[in-house]
């Protein structure tokens, strides 16, 4: 999981670090470690077809690790028997995810750290499915009362977990406000820092507090280059429109144009976000339902012949 120098990885982020994002990413920071979007347990274990992510295979996706998300133990250790059996190097368990249809509704991410006797049975469970090592990802806590991660992370210990990333504010903020990382206290495994890191500055910052390591995730959007850039595997490219048109390219070989097309639209405004005309360009590529249409709007956008 600590391939490149300045141990970075790629967060994992809902609908967005699918297979897509993962190649663009890989394109840029060839040694990264990256997450993928979460996965559900019980959605992997029955198979549901109208996930395609349930089906992917990473063997060519070089240091990559597959989240889960769940509550039920068994089930999340047949899934992390599954993700293994496809190719990832590690497992990552979901214990942070704020949205209230996964950590109240379904007691899953960001409800663990309500319940740790639940999560060290999780953790343990899925340390046994598997010969790769096994990951959590969660937040300081529930809320600013209850800021006990460390008690998760001494369960996370005794349960065989290999390292732990921490984002830094708690499931009541969600993702306002500004992320505070205390400085990490002396534990025995590495610890990940997680929330609000945007460049080079930041990583070195939550190095000198004592991380092993920082977790990038939404500065990544519309500028898919960072990592690299702070790896100092790339500088951001000069021609933009071309790593727009790639993106747009995978997403559709990967979903089908008609399901494609809507769920690009999101990265195209974060690659136009600040370029003159964005906001006009948002609004044409929203009511673009054709690929060709698409493709012409971005070569025009990016000035591209």
């Amino acid at each position: 999981m600590f391939d490149n120098d300045k141990k970075i990885f790629a967060a994992p982020m809902a609908g967005i670090t699918d297979k897509p994002f993962r190649q663009i990413l890989r394109d840029f920071a060839p040694n990264i470690s990256i997450v993928t979007e979460m996965i559900s347990c019980h959605s992997l274990v029955d198979g549901h077809k109208n996930c395609i992510r349930n089906f992917d295979t990473y063997y060519d996706e070089g240091n990559i690790g597959a989240q889960i998300f769940g509550a039920d133990p068994y089930l999340m250790g047949e899934s992390a028997k599954i993700l293994a059996e496809s190719g990832a190097k590690w497992i990552d368990i979901n214990m942070g995810c704020p949205v209230p249809k996964v950590a109240t509704r379904a007691g899953a991410g960001a409800f663990l750290m309500k319940n740790h006797k639940l999560a060290g049975q999780i953790m343990e469970t899925c340390v046994k499915a598997v010969q790769i090592p096994v990951s959590i990802k969660t937040r300081l806590g529930w809320d600013a009362e209850h800021q006990d991660w460390q008690d998760l992370v001494n369960v996370a210990i005794n349960s065989g977990i290999s390292f732990v990333a921490i984002h830094g504010r708690t499931r009541a903020q969600g993702y306002s406000g500004n992320a505070v990382l205390p400085n990490k206290p002396k534990l025995s495994i590495p610890i990940i820092a997680n929330g609000d890191i945007k460049n080079i500055d930041d990583v070195e910052r939550v190095q000198n507090m004592g991380y092993d390591g920082a977790m990038i995730g939404r500065a990544m959007l519309g500028q898919p280059w960072l990592l690299g850039q702070i790896c100092g595997t790339c500088e951001k490219p000069k021609n933009v429109g071309a790593i727009v048109l790639k993106h747009l390219d995978l997403m559709i070989d990967y979903y089908g144009a008609k399901a494609g097309i809507p769920m690009f639209r999101k990265h195209a405004a974060w690659y136009s976000a600040g370029m003159k005309n964005s906001a006009q360009f948002r609004i044409r590529v929203n009511q673009i339902t054709n690929e060709q249409e698409l493709k012409n709007v971005i070569k025009d956008f990016w000035s591209l012949d």
